[in-house]
């Protein structure tokens, strides 16, 4: 908005009957350090305007005067104008729980009269911030410059603090059919049996309804202003914020006391994936999610990014600030799975070419480990179904360009299994139901609104799943926690209803657990790319019935391995074939690849071995000098151990400390 820097560039407004400050065109007055929001009035509408903003529907009130200056005529050498400080009488002191009052101000000024009065009813006050500032103009006394300080009625700490929105007003939760009843009762009572006045009271109730649950997140109506205020209060929570600017984007890292220790405890040493929104583009700006995989492979949210830069630079800044422990970064196919069979589904009717195209897609990717040239590739595939236009029209506008960036990340990064790409799905499933909840509220552009549902019902959520999962409570949360991946649903399916094509390999068949004589096709089996016709396969998700044929078809070697196990067998490949014969990196190579091995091996005896004890007494001894005396400890490169094996690794050390000592 543009500053105005003189009075008499500001217009006078003089609206009809009593008004608000909803009713005036604000502007900005000042300098460009600071600004004010005004607006120029006569001065006869005062009274008008003060009793407008005493009405206000969200928070009802009325304004005194706090202070005020009034000089007679003659009294001053110089021009100066008269102002008072209107303040709403729910402010400024706090007498509400947590609130602050002003000891030595026990009277209030009113300078309509001669002496000071009582403050009225101060146990109503609730430390109410908003005010405005009156002044009539010395040269144009017929004129008033009218200053809004604080336009909102809240307190210190941003919340709404009286009125209907008020928390101490809220109370439980009551339903809107209840309210509604109560409304068009009364109604009937004045005005009698009438459909229109009944379709206002309904429309009147679902507004209020709408207002009360917008205050639950929006401290203001500006949603950059909301943002600021919300990070004031809740610095806790946040690992990085950065405030838009010229030169930076916004970006703002939220991660909670209990989301830290969960990162520690299952991010340490072990994996780290990341799920983004970038494909909902509803939302103001793309949230970008960092997981885990806790004792279950479920996938936990240990921070949340919202910023719309994805520029190397500004990715630095919040993962230095976050710290990841220098943890592998897991990289998952689903969601360009996921895209890429929603709309074959979509714009291919026949759903034989949907499996013959979703089919060579796969093995464009799969590719990519092997001499396939990828431009001719797709060249052949978009000629080969050329006749499915809006299919192809979508990926040469969509895919075309970035291909092979995807496919490059594909070599470059650790490829996630079909049971972490479950559990990163089950999250990002879980997200997008939660977010599309309140969508009717308009609020989707909104970051605080995103915020307080990250914050709110989602951590919540995903609290409750870990307390009851670990201390064996809500068995019903604990059961629809364990079975909320594919994976774990895929488990639940015997081995023996998965029958194979042995001599084409081109599907499988599974018995459906609802009744034998149903049966289930797959397509494509032991592919990523394997498809299947149920309601919940063609919108892009992981079906179980395809994640259990997988997993029987990684025990046939007719079978094609996954992309996982692709990307694994490359890893030593590419160790063997970089070094030179009798070179110095042949032998670094050597030395990292047997360090490799020997790290899997333990890993694997660690996870597969019930007793601790066991795995410690062989592991190889480290000799250590502390202060002039020598002691067995754990060696350095040994991965982490569970933080049950903890006792039994002190009562080890403490064993050969005895032991050195006795030597």
């Amino acid at each position: 908005m543009e500053i105005v820097k003189s009075i008499l560039d500001i217009p006078v407004q003089d609206p009809q009957a009593e008004f608000s400050s909803a009713d005036l065109t604000w502007k900005k007055f000042g300098t460009s350090e600071h600004q004010d929001d005004v607006a120029l009035i006569p001065y006869t509408r005062v009274n008008d305007f003060i009793i407008g903003e005493c009405c206000n529907v969200e928070c009802p009130t009325r304004f005194h005067i706090e202070r005020g200056r009034k000089r007679s005529k003659g009294s001053v050498k110089e021009y100066k104008n008269d102002d008072y400080l209107y303040w709403c009488s729910f402010g400024p002191e706090n007498y509400g729980e947590g609130g602050g009052i002003l000891p030595s101000r026990k009277y209030r000024l009113n300078t309509r009269f001669k002496h000071p009065i009582r403050a009225a009813r101060p146990q109503c006050m609730r430390g109410c911030t908003c005010h405005f500032v009156v002044k009539r103009l010395y040269t144009r006394p017929s004129l008033v410059l009218i200053i809004y300080n604080v336009k909102s009625h809240i307190n210190k700490s941003g919340f709404v603090c009286h009125g209907p929105l008020g928390k101490d007003t809220i109370g439980p939760g009551i339903p809107k059919e209840n309210v509604l009843g109560k409304n068009i009762e009364c109604i009937q009572q004045y005005c009698g049996s009438d459909a229109t006045f009944d379709t206002l009271a309904s429309e009147y109730v679902r507004k209020l309804g709408m207002i009360i649950k917008r205050s639950t997140h929006e401290l203001d109506r500006d949603d950059q202003a909301s943002i600021r205020m919300w990070v004031e209060r809740s610095k806790k929570s946040i690992f990085f914020y950065q405030d838009t600017s010229k030169m930076d984007p916004f970006i703002l890292g939220i991660q909670t006391e209990w989301q830290l220790q969960q990162m520690v405890r299952f991010g340490r040493h072990n994996l780290v994936a990341a799920d983004s929104t970038f494909g909902i583009k509803k939302l103001k700006y793309p949230l970008c999610t960092l997981l885990v995989f806790d004792s279950r492979h479920h996938a936990l949210p240990v921070a949340w990014i919202i910023t719309p830069s994805v520029v190397k630079s500004d990715m630095s800044k919040w993962k230095k600030a976050l710290n990841t422990f220098c943890c592998p970064i897991l990289f998952s196919l689903w969601l360009l799975r996921s895209s890429w069979l929603r709309n074959v589904v979509k714009k291919c009717s026949n759903i034989e070419v949907q499996w013959e195209i979703f089919k060579r897609l796969g093995k464009i990717v799969y590719g990519t480990w092997s001499s396939v040239n990828t431009s001719v590739a797709l060249e052949e595939c978009i000629q080969d179904f050329v006749d499915q236009t809006a299919f192809v029209d979508y990926f040469r506008s969509s895919w075309m360009a970035k291909i092979e960036m995807w496919l490059l990340t594909l070599k470059s990064f650790p490829l996630a299994s079909q049971a972490a790409s479950g559990a990163i799905e089950a999250y990002h499933v879980k997200l997008k139901t939660k977010l599309f909840d309140d969508s009717h509220l308009g609020a989707l552009l909104r970051v605080d609104w995103l915020v307080h549902k990250l914050t709110t019902e989602l951590y919540s959520t995903y609290w409750l799943n870990r307390y009851a999962d670990e201390s064996n409570s809500f068995q019903n949360v604990k059961e629809e926690y364990i079975a909320s991946t594919s994976w774990h649903r895929a488990l639940q399916i015997p081995d023996s209803a998965v029958t194979l094509d042995d001599k084409y390999n081109l599907f499988a068949k599974v018995a459906s657990l609802k009744g034998s004589s149903i049966t289930h096709i797959v397509w494509n089996p032991g592919s990523d790319f394997a498809f299947f016709d149920s309601a919940w396969s063609m919108q892009g998700n992981f079906c179980k019935h395809v994640i259990k044929v997988n997993m029987m078809c990684d025990n046939d070697k007719a079978c094609e391995p996954s992309m996982s196990s692709r990307s694994f067998g490359e890893i030593p490949m590419d160790l063997w074939k970089k070094p030179m014969d009798d070179s110095i990196l042949l032998d670094e190579s050597v030395a990292w690849s047997h360090q490799m091995l020997d790290q899997i091996k333990q890993l694997v005896e660690l996870n597969s071995s019930n007793d601790i004890g066991i795995v410690v007494n062989n592991m190889p001894l480290k000799w250590i000098s502390k202060k002039g005396r020598k002691f067995v400890g754990i060696p350095a490169s040994f991965p982490a151990l569970p933080s049950t094996s903890k006792s039994n690794l002190q009562k080890k050390n403490r064993k050969w400390k005895r032991l050195s000592r006795l030597r």
